[in-house]
């Protein structure tokens, strides 16, 4: 969607000029036309370009589009019809991408779409959880409540991201500073120490002779590295296409000591909180597992459920169907056979969800409290082991020259 440069005039003879965002000509004119303005003259802004590869593909902040549905649920709430609820919200959105989302979203609503209809072209920008929720709404004809409900699903789920992330910083910082370090060890400071000791013809010892060693590889090949590397790199890019790849990529997630366990209990928590959200949205089980299934960020959890439909259609329980998927923990399908008993699945996969939240939380902060001591340890390590090898020859050198 393009920029237009328009000149507008104000009932008492100002002038200025102001960039828009807009769909055509005539919808930038008729936006400030509304407004009162005399639009003098209307023009392409080509210093406002976006080059995109996949339009709305992963750029949509979290805490944007949450704020999104706050407003338009505080609007419905209010009294104000869809569409021009929606146009409200877009004349506030400063994020370029949802702003350009959500006016598409206008046009297609202003063409007699449902609000669902309009947003499910662009389901890769949140999730097929989203639409479910605004079908829900608009069948019960309680549409706030649904993407109240939905908003209170997004929060967890995005609070969950941001202490992983948060947790996972320092010690990423660590480990980058620790290879830039031994970076400028081996490439820069050791090549002209070694220059030093084979003038003095001195003998060095094997640490010595060790790190000389690949200091003098690391130099010698070093734009061979990079673009070993870098080929590697786009391998990896065409092999991440394939389907096969990223369901063993994902399996051999699940098996990294530690990680593994977090990344499973992670799905698990997903799982059941999505299913909560849209049973609580009114959509019958069979249609909320499929949609509940493909929410899941783990290809081959996704491939180890993909029965799951085809179970529960045939008269089996959620519980003996996530049995059969031989990842759920005993304890979550006791949960979740309680809450089939006793009617109350939605509050019961909630809980779960809770619990396993809780879990991964205590387990990321005994990580941290693990790994940052651990990281330091042996940063400490590699500086001494770079320093032996570099002062053991010149205290070698003192010694025969004495």
């Amino acid at each position: 969607m393009p920029y237009f440069l328009c000149r507008i005039a104000t009932e008492d003879g100002h002038t200025f000029s102001q960039s828009f965002l807009a769909p055509s000509v005539e919808d930038c004119r008729k936006h400030f036309e509304e407004e009162g303005l005399c639009v003098l003259s209307v023009k392409r802004d080509w210093k406002k370009i976006q080059i995109s590869a996949t339009p709305f593909e992963k750029r949509i902040k979290d805490k944007d589009f949450i704020l999104f549905n706050q407003e338009l649920v505080a609007l419905i709430k209010a009294g104000y019809p869809i569409l021009r609820s929606i146009e409200v919200i877009v004349r506030r959105v400063k994020d370029i991408h949802l702003k350009e989302l959500l006016m598409n979203v206008e046009n297609d609503v202003r063409g007699g779409k449902s609000l669902s209809e309009a947003f499910a072209p662009y389901e890769r920008a949140f999730s097929r959880v989203y639409i479910a929720s605004l079908m829900a709404g608009e069948k019960s004809g309680n549409l706030a409540g649904s993407i109240s409900r939905y908003i209170n699903y997004a929060k967890a789920i995005s609070l969950t991201k941001t202490r992983i992330r948060t947790a996972l910083t320092y010690p990423t910082l660590l480990l980058i500073f620790s290879f830039f370090l031994l970076s400028i060890l081996l490439i820069f400071v050791l090549p002209r120490f070694a220059s030093f000791y084979a003038d003095f013809e001195a003998q060095l010892p094997a640490i010595t002779r060790v790190l000389m060693s690949v200091s003098q590889a690391v130099k010698t090949y070093f734009l061979f590295i990079i673009a070993f590397l870098f080929v590697l790199f786009l391998v990896y890019l065409q092999l991440k296409r394939r389907e096969k790849v990223l369901i063993l990529r994902d399996k051999l997630k699940l098996k990294i000591p530690y990680g593994g366990p977090i990344w499973l209990e992670s799905g698990i928590a997903l799982f059941s909180r999505t299913l909560s959200l849209l049973l609580e949205a009114g959509i019958s089980l069979l249609s909320a597992v499929g949609i509940t299934r493909q929410a899941v960020p783990n290809r081959y959890l996704i491939q180890k459920m993909r029965n799951l439909p085809n179970q529960i259609k045939n008269g089996e329980s959620l519980s003996e169907s996530l049995s059969n998927a031989d990842f759920f923990p005993p304890m979550s399908l006791d949960m979740i056979r309680i809450g089939e008993t006793s009617a109350n699945l939605e509050g019961m996969l909630r809980d779960v969800a809770d619990f396993y939240d809780e879990r991964i939380q205590t387990k990321i902060d005994t990580f941290i409290s693990l790994i940052e001591p651990i990281i330091i340890i042996l940063m400490g390590l590699l500086v001494a082991g770079m320093l032996l090898s570099v002062y053991l020859p010149i205290f070698n050198i003192i010694r025969v020259a004495r």
